[in-house]
């Protein structure tokens, strides 16, 4: 029985918010059966969050390997349901990074898309697929844990019915991409709270097999009905770095304005309505 890696080697996906991210405040599972399927437990971590939008203020406090932390302030929204949803996140400081911007688009049956805002160059570029693998804006991030998977891009195996992480019972489940050049990890564990709806913990491996990124949540909150995580810590292993991603203020239902949520909207996604 596995019982809180991070005290013994923890050091980091939405799919956030992704997963990462998104991980950091999604929905998941309550079901009678006792033993049920991979698919089905990666099905129910979508399922209870039945909201239209989500409106996150957060922040990165970003360590490097000597201890020194710098701290990133950021509005997070997405819209839609998780796998098929677009996902704005905003930083609002400090000052050299405000108003820089990355959309994230994630639909069933649809490669995903990501777009990224610089208020110092007043330009809008796609990410390639190359920077999926890089850091986020200097976070243990990487750009592919911004967006939210979609559910059938990964193969799922049930690894254990029964762990533990921080005294909460789990299951441990295997997602293993279905098409490697679409993911930089060849698998991710994911441990998934069974009284908790919520992921717990995440080991994320590379082609090789080598371990690269470790998550772990903590300070587990109901808001809006959707049991989340206010606080996720994301270890990068080679580099000995970590981030932590803190929720200070989460609203369901605000129903922003979708033309934030284009490529063209990134310009404003800091003006007054990026805010409330």
């Amino acid at each position: 029985m596995k019982n809180n890696p991070s005290r013994t080697r923890f050091v980091g996906r939405a799919n956030a918010v992704g997963f990462c991210l998104s991980m950091a405040f999604c929905a998941a599972l309550h079901g009678a059966d006792p033993v049920p399927s991979a698919r089905s437990i990666m099905e129910g971590v979508n399922q209870q969050d039945t909201s239209h939008d989500v409106m996150l203020k957060a922040n990165f406090q970003i360590f490097d390997n000597k201890g020194q932390s710098t701290k990133k302030e950021l509005i997070l929204r997405r819209i839609g349901s998780p796998g098929d949803s677009k996902t704005l996140v905003v930083f609002t400081g400090p000052k050299e990074i405000r108003g820089v911007a990355l959309l994230s688009i994630n639909q069933p049956g649809a490669v995903d898309r990501q777009y990224v805002y610089t208020p110092a160059t007043d330009r809008v570029r796609p990410v390639v697929p190359q920077e999926r693998s890089a850091r986020f804006i200097g976070t243990d991030f990487s750009f592919e844990e911004i967006g939210n998977h979609v559910l059938d891009d990964f193969n799922y195996s049930l690894i254990s019915p029964s762990e533990s992480i921080d005294g909460h019972p789990c299951y441990k489940v295997e997602a293993v991409p279905v098409d490697p050049s679409r993911s930089q990890y060849k698998y991710v564990y994911y441990w998934i709270g069974k009284d908790i709806p919520v992921i717990l913990h995440a080991e994320m491996y590379d082609a090789q097999g080598r371990e690269i990124r470790v998550l772990h949540a903590t300070d587990l909150k109901k808001a809006g009905g959707i049991w989340g995580a206010r606080h996720t810590e994301i270890h990068t292993v080679p580099d000995g770095t970590r981030t932590v991603f803190t929720i200070d203020e989460a609203k369901f239902n605000t129903k922003p304005d979708d033309k934030l949520f284009t490529p063209d909207g990134l310009s404003g996604a800091l003006g007054p309505s990026a805010g409330k």
